[in-house]
């Protein structure tokens, strides 16, 4: 492609294969195996990428792509500041994994599966149980014009279990999961049985849950649910992309305070067994832990090879696609608040009226204004000091930032929660988000 006229060129080939089961009152919904595989060539000329994928390999079609990959970088005829020269690197890295997800039949996959759902089903109260199993391997190989050879695996597993329970006119549900960049090893070390119980005895729990409070007051936040408002607002606002655009109201903020001393944030692709971690990103830059708040004060973004250009930085490992037919943006991998020296017990004890809020069943994504809205699954009244009432079902609103410079209380224990993520609605990736719990004054909207 640099015969093209590309001043910069990779090409990377992936292969995906994965497994869906889902199990849903004890009728399989789902069973699944898929594999998707498949070359993408990008070639950056002035300010333009083009791109062109084949999942054919011979040689004709490989070059085919190469030319188009160059032509479609030309016609995009935008200008830019060039690409940052990075240091070659020839490493490949196995997936650090004790029992590979595809050495495992499908039928005993199926097994774990059906048995966390048959666990839920505690009681008659237990009106719907829902269990979900998924794996993927991701294989990629990436060459580019800076003399890089790579060669990476990642593996990840995700298992959930989701009741419904019903009564006195009222259904309520709850979830536990577990997730990692683990191989099969993480459900073999889990009591599924153990699991399903505990989901339905919480889920029916919730039918005695009273209605919650309204007003503005102190909440504390699960890790959950300050994962939310790390990853949502502030994650996405730290993106980039999105600052070079100038569509973030973090825009210009490096240098300022924009929390409590109390919050350090910060993004780490390094962190072993996250949901979020990888070893390159889809560029082929090292993943990092990329410090965003510290102790209060923004110190940055993350950054792809592009936007690192025109900032004048260095890249952050935070380049990633969806898979090898879509482009790469500038994304999250493992977002969180990094622990204070709090303990939960320390935090309600100071506390006079408010709120413990449990779970996050939904966030809003604000780049632009930096509003923040969860809703949450259920939480607890705080009255002097102590955890008194179940309550259901909330919201939490506020500025971003006027509830970290709020934030009086950080936990001394980081959780992540893995999940993926999409940029806007689409282009979605493995990440994981959380946190410490938080104290903090918001917004709470009885539901």
């Amino acid at each position: 492609m640099t015969s093209e006229g590309a001043e910069f060129c990779d090409a990377k080939h992936q292969v995906l294969k994965g497994t869906s089961i889902r199990v849903v009152d004890a009728s399989v919904r789902t069973l699944t195996e898929q594999t998707l595989g498949g070359v993408c060539f990008r070639a950056r000329i002035g300010g333009s990428w083009g791109y062109a994928t084949t999942v054919e390999l011979d040689r004709k079609s490989i070059l085919e792509a190469c030319v188009r990959a160059a032509k479609n970088a030309k016609l995009g005829g935008a200008k830019g500041k060039k690409i940052p020269d990075m240091p070659s690197s020839d490493r490949q890295v196995r997936a650090n994994v004790r029992i590979h997800t595809d050495s495992v039949p499908i039928e005993e996959k199926l097994a774990y599966v059906g048995d966390l759902d048959k666990a839920q089903k505690i009681d008659s109260r237990v009106v719907n149980s829902n269990s979900d199993y998924r794996d993927e391997v991701r294989t990629n190989t990436l060459v580019n014009s800076f003399g890089s050879s790579l060669k990476w695996e990642e593996v990840r597993v995700r298992l959930i279990a989701f009741p419904v329970a019903s009564g006195d006119g009222r259904r309520e549900m709850f979830f536990e999961i577990v997730d990692g960049t683990r191989g099969f090893e993480l459900i073999k070390g889990k009591d599924v049985m153990a699991m399903g119980k505990s989901a339905g005895e919480e889920a029916t729990k919730m039918l005695a849950a009273k209605k919650p409070p309204s007003g503005f007051m102190t909440c504390i936040s699960d890790p959950k649910i300050s994962g939310t408002l790390a990853h949502e607002v502030m994650g996405h606002a730290s993106e980039a992309d999105e600052i070079v655009k100038r569509r973030s109201f973090l825009t210009g903020a490096v240098g300022k305070r924009v929390a409590s001393e109390q919050i350090t944030m910060v993004d780490n692709g390094t962190i072993e067994g996250a949901f979020g971690t990888i070893p390159f990103d889809d560029e082929g830059t090292p993943s990092s832990r990329t410090v965003i708040i510290k102790d209060g004060i923004y110190k940055g973004y993350m950054q792809d090879l592009e936007t690192a250009g025109e900032m004048g930085v260095t890249p952050t490992g935070n380049g990633r696609a969806q898979d090898f037919g879509r482009r790469v943006w500038v994304r999250m991998t493992n977002t969180f608040f990094e622990a204070g020296d709090w303990t939960l017990e320390e935090m309600i004890e100071d506390i006079k009226f408010g709120v413990l809020a449990d779970r996050s069943i939904s966030g809003m994504e604000d780049p632009v204004g930096g509003g923040f809205e969860a809703k949450t699954l259920r939480g607890f009244i705080i009255e002097n000091g102590k955890i008194t009432d179940l309550i259901r079902s909330f919201t939490l609103t506020g500025s971003a930032l006027d509830i970290l410079k709020t934030t009086d209380a950080v936990g001394d224990e980081v959780q992540l929660d893995g999940g993926n993520c999409g940029k806007g609605i689409e282009d979605f990736v493995p990440v994981s988000s959380g946190g410490p719990y938080c104290r903090s004054r918001l917004l709470v909207g009885g539901g």
